[in-house]
């Protein structure tokens, strides 16, 4: 039987970045605050992760001002006079709180919940009750990251079928290839139409605490997208270093549309988030002991 997750492993760059991106979650594993508050870490892991997810989808706002909102039980609201946007960014702080108990259908019918990841990603967002948590099949597709022209239904359904066949099956690849895999394709089909990338991001983390990289989920490795977006976003603008990975809308393109190299770059990619969300995971560790 063939194995395509660990095929991708021969592409260039990938099996190193991997092995770097590995090697940093290895790093946040090991640190002691985990030992007895790892609860802590997860939750804040969680809450920047959502953060920083909703402002890759043009929902963004400062992390302080965000929990100020959720403490206080104030409705969610960005700078956008787009009240949409902030609805996204307060299904994402739900999707993200949910994804714990989402773990066991993931693991055995990823399918089930993928759908109720877009229940909680779109609600209140203006979706047909009936679409919600259904492949799309033929409504008008959001593309807030311009990859262009989406995949026919028939096409959506067939991939995320077989998607979700090759989640079930055994594979050697690393949980950091098939992470990047299933974020490049829900964003490549635009899979639901509506909320994609809140979905696609969560689904990946899922991969990662379900795969074993990062079992208690204290790595924000959305937070590491945002990063690698906003530094490169800052460098093509003279106001910082020029990076060579690309806005996360480009390199999702790259996947979409670029043939073996541009899968090859988005998993690169996606392990260099992975890296940087450990790093994350570190400074919520550290934050905590200094508040001990």
């Amino acid at each position: 039987m063939t194995d395509p997750f660990a095929s991708l492993l021969d592409l260039p760059g990938v099996a190193d970045a991997v092995t770097e991106a590995r090697a940093a979650v290895d790093g946040l594993l090991g640190h002691r605050v985990l030992r007895r508050r790892s609860a802590e870490v997860t939750a804040e892991s969680a809450l920047r992760g959502a953060r920083a997810s909703a402002e890759l989808e043009g929902a963004g706002m400062e992390l302080e001002r965000l929990r100020g909102q959720l403490m206080n039980g104030q409705q969610v609201t960005v700078a956008s006079k787009d009240p949409r946007l902030g609805q996204l960014a307060a299904n994402a702080v739900r999707v993200h709180a949910d994804l714990g108990s989402l773990l066991p259908a993931f693991h055995s019918s990823p399918r089930q919940a993928l759908a109720r990841l877009h229940v909680l990603a779109a609600a209140d967002l203006g979706v047909d009750p009936d679409h919600l948590g259904r492949p799309r099949s033929g409504a008008p597709v959001d593309d807030p990251l311009e990859l262009g022209d989406a995949p026919s239904p028939a096409e959506v359904a067939a991939r995320v079928d077989g998607l979700c066949s090759l989640l079930l099956a055994p594979t050697a690849a690393p949980a950091v290839v098939v992470a990047g895999v299933v974020h490049g394709e829900l964003l490549a089909l635009r899979a639901f139409g509506t909320a994609d990338g809140i979905v696609a991001r969560a689904a990946a983390r899922l991969v990662l605490v379900d795969r074993g990289l990062d079992p208690k989920a204290v790595s924000a490795p959305e937070v590491g997208f945002a990063e690698l977006d906003a530094a490169t976003r800052r460098g093509a603008h003279g106001h910082g270093p020029v990076t060579d990975h690309g806005t996360y809308d480009v390199m999702a393109r790259g996947y979409a549309t670029g043939g073996p190299a541009g899968v090859a770059a988005w998993l690169v990619h996606c392990a260099r988030a992975v890296a940087l969300g450990a790093r994350e995971g570190l400074a919520v560790c550290e934050a905590i002991l200094r508040s001990a």
